[in-house]
């Protein structure tokens, strides 16, 4: 009888890279796949499957979380398959230790440029783990289970998008947050060549660090990026640290760079441990991307009518339900500290 494995990963493309690694084994059957861990939750319920492909990094709740809560309710052979391992050895320990079989690192490389050296391994381990008989975990501390663990690896990131009316009011939120506040990236609508004096004046006036964004640049507490005139910025991670990926590109809600391609990287990379703050501007850029951030499970906050020069972004926002809070600009630091 075939070996009846479900994979949860919040990537489209490694769900399809590991779907096509298993299924040329003929002694496996991928029964489902999952996108996050309450879609998991489910087909578990329903498929009993022999074991879990599971990542790390996933919105919503990350993968400790969800392997704790599994191997305490319905514990099933978990085998850990994230990039994450490749420089976590302090998660991998935690996963084991959570109750995991085994895990498989994710190559450095593309996922698909890296198929190739992961399948023999990935295989070998599935077979092993499905023979394994795993135990019930109690959970000794439920309010531990409740947490993200990638809030113990990784600061905390703050996320904020403007457009018309936007420098005034970023100057009014930054300066009402202190020195050591999370690492701030922001995307104000502005040409090429004017984000780097900006920046230049807001650190002038800012307790925190602000400088223009560079490709690369580390995402730390205290400093505030500003996304470049001309050029989209998002949010990437390695191990245990998240940085900004500067690029070009088509526009994209008539932008370039974009709120919505920030926030979404956000919502995908960072998920809960992120606040979402969004901010006078016409049109709609950063709505979606705000309400994906949110269902990510971030918090999200929105500048209100009153406070704003142009409630056309803010508005779009809480409209589709990406916004959290609605708050008049004068409140915006203090909201974002409360979340905090």
């Amino acid at each position: 009888m075939a070996i009846r494995v479900l994979i949860v990963d919040d990537s489209a493309t490694a769900r399809a890279v590991l779907r096509d690694i298993l299924e040329s084994d003929p002694m496996i059957e991928v029964v489902a796949t999952a996108s996050d861990a309450y879609v998991a939750r489910d087909k578990i319920v329903e498929l009993r499957p022999d074991v879990v492909c599971l990542d790390v990094e996933m919105p919503r709740m990350d993968g400790i979380t969800f392997l704790k809560r599994l191997m305490h309710y319905m514990p099933v052979p978990v085998i850990m398959v994230s990039s994450l391992t490749q420089n976590g050895a302090k998660t991998t320990l935690e996963a084991l230790e959570a109750g995991a079989v085994d895990f498989v690192a994710k190559p450095h490389s593309h996922i698909y440029d890296g198929k190739e050296e992961m399948r023999d391994e990935l295989l070998s381990k599935i077979k092993v783990a499905s023979k394994v008989r795993v135990q019930k975990r109690i959970l000794s501390n439920p309010q531990q289970a409740n947490t993200t663990s990638l809030a113990e690896t990784t600061h905390k990131i703050l996320a904020i998008g403007a457009s018309t009316g936007g420098t005034e009011a970023l100057k009014d939120v930054l300066m009402g947050l202190p020195r050591n506040a999370p690492g701030t990236i922001v995307v104000q609508h502005m040409p090429a060549n004017f984000t780097g004096p900006f920046a230049e004046r807001l650190n002038s006036l800012c307790a925190m660090e602000v400088r223009e964004a560079r490709n690369g640049d580390s995402i730390t507490p205290g400093l505030v990026l500003i996304a470049p005139g001309d050029y989209h910025m998002v949010v990437r991670r390695s191990g245990a640290r998240y940085y900004v990926e500067i690029g070009s590109g088509e526009k994209v809600s008539g932008h370039r760079p974009s709120v919505d391609v920030l926030f979404n990287s956000v919502a995908k990379i960072a998920g809960s441990n992120a606040i979402g703050v969004i901010l006078t501007g016409m049109g709609g850029d950063g709505a979606r991307g705000l309400l994906s951030m949110r269902n990510a499970g971030a918090g999200t906050i929105g500048q209100d009518e009153a406070s704003c020069v142009v409630y056309g972004m803010p508005k779009v926002a809480y409209e589709l339900g990406g916004v959290e809070r609605q708050l008049p600009l004068s409140k915006v630091a203090n909201g974002i500290l409360e979340l905090l």
